[in-house]
């Protein structure tokens, strides 16, 4: 059987989308003859934990472990708070404080590429050690945090082995870039990393067709697009009573719906019914703008607010919900993104309600499945129609889809495409 390194952070007990890819693939590399040995951090800073992941581990999983550095603790001397929700993503689009202004430009222009830049030299010379007595030669490094890939850039450059980088997400194109207030060298330096990455590895992995084409034009090494996926069993739930609208996730400010809530807002007003029913369940960290918006259209008295939750109960709100909600900022930075939820929504059978930008490859990936719609965030009447649709089977107790063509996205078949690039 053949044996692969895989290097990542986001591992178990850390909660989120980010821990979920390669926790699936390596549940299933062994069934296409592939041993993995995972290397993660041995006392990570993650912004949300979830325990019951660790229940999915393989039992004979081989992990390395090995201890970093972050800074988040010195940078938490000057907020815990708001050193906590940058390092979740949430960073607030209007009127950011001093001290968020100062922990950005610090994030930003101190920790190229990422905060966890201390943890490379010495896993390079920790796995340089075990890769010469182990024999293996293949690694697969995976990111964001990008640093992850200079450390598979460093063991290319010391041994005779193929090296495969996979991004989950771009690097330089990603839209928080933009808020990190990068000085024109941080910027140059994040630019010239990306390309020693892209043209140093052998092949590389990439979640989206956008992506693809994004890096194509900066190397000519062989790129696959491996989506994320789901790995459930779609089992029969009761749905809500209430014509419940659920969002699972971060709710970053830029991925604000307001013409959801403004088609929302008119509809509480005109349809006594539908204002007597109506419950919008938001599961995760949600942005200061998200909840100004939602008191500006009188959505407050029908808000849920549940938190993180741990993923097996995230499985079950899916298929509880009337609708489900799949939220991207509006630009054309964020085209290419497509939220690892998407596919577990799909596999749930309830109508996905897809708000992004136009051209975006989720919001088509909806319309291809059969699984809901998709449409431009602005569209507040275009929403409004779909929502009185739904509503209308909803009362008739026929509200649901019928996908198509889902197996394609299901974690063994990935796994299997996945081999075959190896």
């Amino acid at each position: 059987m053949k044996k692969v390194l895989v290097i990542t952070y986001y591992w178990p007990p850390a909660g989120g989308p980010g821990v979920q890819r390669w926790l699936k693939f390596v549940k299933y590399l062994p069934e296409f003859g592939v041993r993995p040995v995972v290397y993660v951090p041995a006392n990570p800073t993650y912004p949300i934990l979830d325990e019951a992941l660790l229940g999915e581990i393989p039992v004979d999983l081989e992990i390395l472990k090995r201890p970093i550095v972050e800074p988040y603790g010195w940078a938490s001397l000057l907020s815990k708070k708001k050193t906590r929700t940058i390092s979740s993503g949430i960073i607030r689009e209007k009127d950011p404080s001093f001290v968020e202004g100062l922990l950005l430009w610090l994030r930003g222009n101190l920790f190229v590429p990422d905060a966890r830049k201390f943890w490379v030299r010495p896993s390079i010379k920790y796995l340089s050690g075990y890769l010469a007595q182990e024999g293996i030669t293949t690694v697969i490094s995976s990111g964001p945090p990008h640093s992850l890939h200079l450390i598979g850039l460093g063991l290319k450059k010391r041994h005779d082995i193929q090296w495969i980088a996979d991004f989950r997400d771009p690097w330089t194109s990603i839209g928080y870039h933009e808020k990190l207030r990068l000085s024109p060298w941080a910027r140059k330096k994040h630019l010239r990393l990306e390309g020693e990455v892209l043209r140093g590895a052998d092949k590389i992995v990439v979640t989206s067709k956008t992506t693809k084409q994004e890096f194509r034009a900066l190397t000519d090494r062989p790129i696959k697009v491996i989506t994320n996926g789901y790995d459930s069993i779609a089992v029969e739930r009761p749905l809500d009573p209430e014509f419940t609208i659920s969002h699972i996730g971060s709710l970053l400010s830029g991925r604000n719906p307001v013409g959801l809530w403004k088609a929302l807002g008119e509809l509480l007003v005109e349809n006594r019914e539908f204002a007597g029913t109506l419950k919008i369940q938001l599961a995760g960290v949600v942005g200061e703008e998200v909840l100004h918006s939602l008191a500006q259209y009188k959505l407050e008295p029908y808000v849920a607010r549940l938190g993180y939750i741990p993923h097996d109960m995230v499985l079950d709100l899916q298929r509880r919900s009337q609708v489900l909600m799949l939220l991207e900022i509006d630009s054309p930075g964020t085209r290419g993104i497509i939220p690892g939820k998407l596919f577990e929504y799909m596999k749930a059978g309830r109508p996905i309600l897809a708000l992004g930008p136009q051209g975006w490859e989720a919001g088509a990936m909806v319309g291809e499945t059969a699984t809901g719609a998709y449409l431009q965030q602005g569209d507040s009447e275009g929403i409004k129609a779909v929502l009185l649709d739904w509503y209308a089977a909803y009362q008739k107790g026929g509200l649901g889809t019928r996908p198509k063509d889902l197996a394609k996205y299901h974690r063994r078949a990935l796994t299997e495409s996945l081999v075959k690039f190896i």
